[in-house]
């Protein structure tokens, strides 16, 4: 099968490595050096130009390099019929879990507070754990695997999905019960796939919704954020500090308001990198299922937007 890389301003290196360990043979044509589209039966996509999937009139397949797809459904030009797929890897969830577990513990046993103090050699004992009870806003792999890890360690927890659960191991609300998911939670971890129901829902109304002092984990989108919303919520202190791996605009802007705001920590959206050699076995494995008209792994659903 022919394959087509489309990343712009993202090395395709390491993913041409990584393929052409597993099947030598491969040809691979690496956007904007695409000199026979007419061949190129998949694509293998991150933050394509939009439209330019028109330009193969044979392909069969579009794959994410990475779990998110909201960068391939903002594109109205590909075709309802044309399957997309996305990685779903343990390693993508061991980091992401780590990540938020690290934010969690950083907020509760208040590390900031004591690199702080340190620099301004204070010694103070006062008040040494904030007592947090975590919900988790998306609890598909990644986000229920952080629910469990958190349980383990002895947290309370909830959940918030946008669809009824049944059985589920933790208390769990709906979109619709989102001002009493907040109200049981004193730190919000989004972990949402970004749809045309979750963009900007970190808004001003949804911090006015939670109680004084919440502390917010952003490790989905950035274009959940309403960004000029969190200062003023900080400001007004519904909202205590923010840990944030992603931006509306990337990389954050060296003028951008966050880089200077002192309850807000930034990290570049490395919270969960996708590993090009334990991802590649089921891009290949879906090439090959394409091929032969069988079911596909881990398909986008368009209309749930993951």
């Amino acid at each position: 099968m022919n394959l087509a890389i489309i990343c712009p301003g993202k090395n395709p290196e390491p993913w041409i490595e990584a393929l052409k360990s597993y099947q030598e043979d491969l040809d691979i044509q690496v956007y904007p050096e695409i000199t026979e589209p007419e061949k190129v039966e998949a694509v293998l996509v991150w933050q394509h130009p939009k439209g330019i999937l028109s330009d193969f009139p044979n392909l069969k397949l579009v794959s994410s390099m990475g779990a998110g797809v909201d960068h391939i459904l903002t594109d109205p030009s590909i075709p309802a019929h044309l399957p997309i797929v996305r990685i779903v890897d343990d390693r993508l969830t061991w980091s992401m879990t780590n990540y938020v577990v690290m934010g969690v513990l950083n907020y509760h046993r208040q590390i900031t507070r004591y690199q702080k103090d340190q620099k301004r050699k204070v010694w103070d004992m006062s008040n040494p754990e904030i007592p947090v009870k975590v919900g988790v806003m998306g609890v598909g792999a990644l986000g229920y695997d952080v629910l469990e890890k958190l349980d383990f360690m002895g947290f309370e927890v909830a959940g918030l999905g946008f669809t009824a659960k049944e059985n589920f191991k933790f208390p769990y609300y709906t979109k619709e019960q989102l001002n009493e998911f907040l109200q049981e939670v004193n730190v919000v971890v989004c972990l949402l796939p970004l749809t045309k129901d979750t963009e900007n829902i970190l808004d001003m109304d949804f911090f006015k919704s939670c109680p004084k002092g919440t502390y917010l984990i952003n490790v989905a989108r950035g274009k959940h954020l309403v960004e000029e919303d969190l200062i003023k919520a900080i400001d007004e202190g519904y909202i205590s500090g923010a840990l944030l791996d992603v931006y509306r605009k990337e990389p954050l802007p060296k003028n951008h308001m966050f880089w200077d705001q002192e309850k807000i920590t930034i990290t570049p959206h490395i919270a969960s990198v996708t590993n090009p050699k334990a991802a590649v076995p089921q891009i290949l494995e879906n090439f090959s299922r394409v091929k032969n008209n069988h079911e596909l792994l881990n398909t986008v659903n368009r209309e749930k937007g993951y």
